[in-house]
């Protein structure tokens, strides 16, 4: 469900995470009081209006797409546009509009509209979504058309056509990356890894209530602090893909309330430079990936000169291939591939 709203939608929640400070706005909240269930009966529409107007009033974000998404949802459309206008009219039940005022109150505490609902959809794919396990961003969906358009291509993207489709996620979050590259490459086997057990098991659940739990191997791993055991557990692979935490810590500060208070911050804060776990993804990376295999990252705009220099300077046995622009015109993802090495030429693998 909930399509409509993954390329306009969330950014309509102002939950985007662009590198700029400013952007993501203020962390100050308005006290919140939630409206008495009314007395008397209230129809769909009227409720819309209701909740649009007290989350205007609290300074809740996009008060009309948030009443509206809320209420479609417990009316079952997907939007309150695709609902007839005649169950738009229709009084609520008691019970139902116990349930709006339950909903609309956690978003009037500046829950994410993600959160409230605990679904959202990602490309194909209808996801179930809770706290704090980070929430995907449009950008993420673009991340993966660009590593399944390079599956495609085959020998001109770097993989043999004979080479094994096997792919390493790094920081998995609700699997939405993961899910959706199994879901198009039905050839395709994914081990996953999350510094974060409740992302673990959402992405278990997830994975089972797709069918797509079999080709699948999910690990609550921290790729600094078990550098080793994952060097140990995760077979080599043709592809790495990583929407690692790349915010700059000084940031942290100016994310909206949506984000600071319901987000895992360690899904968020890459360190100084927002580069901490970028940089130990791509010192492990040779030693994971089969020749010539590649490494995406979706990043911060600031990032990709600094990871172009970094690499150059630090790590031989990987190339930086290029940089592709998010649909805002963004440098948002990086490219790189293993180079062959002189240290380990049993690994050629062409």
């Amino acid at each position: 469900m909930w399509r409509t709203s993954l390329r306009a939608g969330y950014r309509r929640f102002g939950c985007r995470l662009v590198g700029i400070q400013g952007l993501w706005g203020s962390r100050v909240v308005r006290t919140c009081s939630t409206p008495a269930v009314p007395a008397g009966r209230i129809t769909a529409l009227q409720a819309v209006d209701l909740w649009r107007n007290h989350f205007a009033e609290r300074g809740v974000m996009e008060p009309d797409h948030s009443s509206s998404h809320i209420i479609a949802y417990l009316l079952g459309a997907k939007t309150i546009e695709s609902l007839e206008h005649g169950k738009l009219s229709e009084f609520l039940s008691p019970e139902k509009t116990q349930q709006v005022w339950s909903l609309c109150s956690r978003r009037l505490s500046r829950m994410p509209v993600q959160y409230v609902i605990e679904e959202w959809d990602f490309r194909d794919l209808t996801l179930k979504m809770r706290p704090p396990v980070f929430i995907p961003r449009p950008e993420t969906e673009e991340l993966v058309e660009l590593v399944l358009t390079d599956l495609e291509m085959g020998p001109s993207a770097g993989a043999g056509v004979d080479a094994p489709h096997t792919c390493l996620e790094v920081g998995c979050g609700s699997g939405a990356v993961s899910l959706s590259l199994l879901k198009s490459r039905p050839q395709l086997k994914v081990t996953a890894l999350d510094q974060s057990q409740d992302a673990v098991d959402l992405t278990g659940e997830n994975a089972r209530r797709l069918g797509l739990q079999d080709r699948l191997q999910v690990y609550h791993l921290d790729v600094i602090k078990d550098a080793e055991t994952v060097l140990r557990l995760c077979p080599r692979v043709s592809t790495l893909v990583s929407n690692p935490p790349y915010l700059f810590s000084e940031d942290m500060n100016t994310l909206q309330p949506e984000i600071f208070r319901f987000e895992d911050h360690a899904a968020l804060d890459g360190g100084i430079d927002g580069l901490n776990v970028i940089k130990q993804i791509l010192t492990l990376a040779p030693q994971i990936l089969s020749n010539h295999g590649r490494v995406y990252l979706e990043v911060d705009p600031r990032h990709p000169p600094l990871i172009r220099r970094w690499v150059e300077a630090n790590v031989e046995e990987m190339r930086y291939v290029e940089t592709r622009h998010d649909v805002s015109g963004r440098p948002r993802f990086c490219i790189l591939q293993r180079v062959k090495s002189n240290k380990d030429p049993e690994l050629d693998l062409d």
